[in-house]
């Protein structure tokens, strides 16, 4: 694909994931919550240009250091959200604006680990954004889905407090 097409999938997915995020959303624990990040990741692994041949060893680390970025970022991002049990049982989330906060300080560290880049003359694809992008969304999905599962009725009398545990719950739900 050409740097306009990943360009502009990777905007289209970071829109439409943070537009979901902020809105209450149900959990369900059954569908296929992780298939979003490996199709972004398999579109990115299948393009040329992951990492620079010229600089090799820089931009293998420069990679591994914005996944990493990527999956501290998820991981953040989940235990940032808020869930909460409706008393039919259903589990639902919501990105707070710490959530937010997490957000900007990705955008942030992925925006100094691209400089770094340039300035070392490192060619730097979106391709490993894209990939870092679908980290970020699976280690999110996937410590949510595990937060929604220890959420049952019998469990919620046992866990101890949780981020967002003490707000005000939404008058309205939405449905997704």
């Amino acid at each position: 694909m050409s740097g306009l097409v990943d360009g502009f999938l990777i905007a289209a997915a970071v829109v439409v994931v943070i537009a979901r995020q902020f809105r209450a959303q149900r959990i369900d624990t059954d569908r296929r919550w992780w298939l979003l990040p490996v199709v972004l990741a398999v579109v990115a692994l299948r393009e040329s240009g992951l990492t620079d041949p010229h600089h090799h060893t820089a931009s293998v680390a420069l990679l591994v250091a914005e996944l990493l970025v990527g999956l501290a970022i998820g991981a953040a991002w989940a235990w940032t959200s808020r869930i909460w049990t409706e008393p039919d049982g259903a589990v639902w989330s919501k990105s707070t604006k710490a959530s937010g906060l997490v957000w900007l300080i990705g955008i942030a560290l992925r925006a100094g680990l691209y400089a770094l880049g340039a300035s070392l003359g490192i060619q730097q694809e979106s391709s490993a954004l894209l990939l870092a992008l679908a980290a970020t969304l699976l280690v999110r999905a996937g410590i949510l889905v595990w937060r929604a599962q220890s959420q049952s009725p019998r469990t919620a009398s046992v866990r101890g407090a949780a981020y967002g545990d003490a707000m005000p719950r939404p008058t309205w739900k939405e449905r997704v």
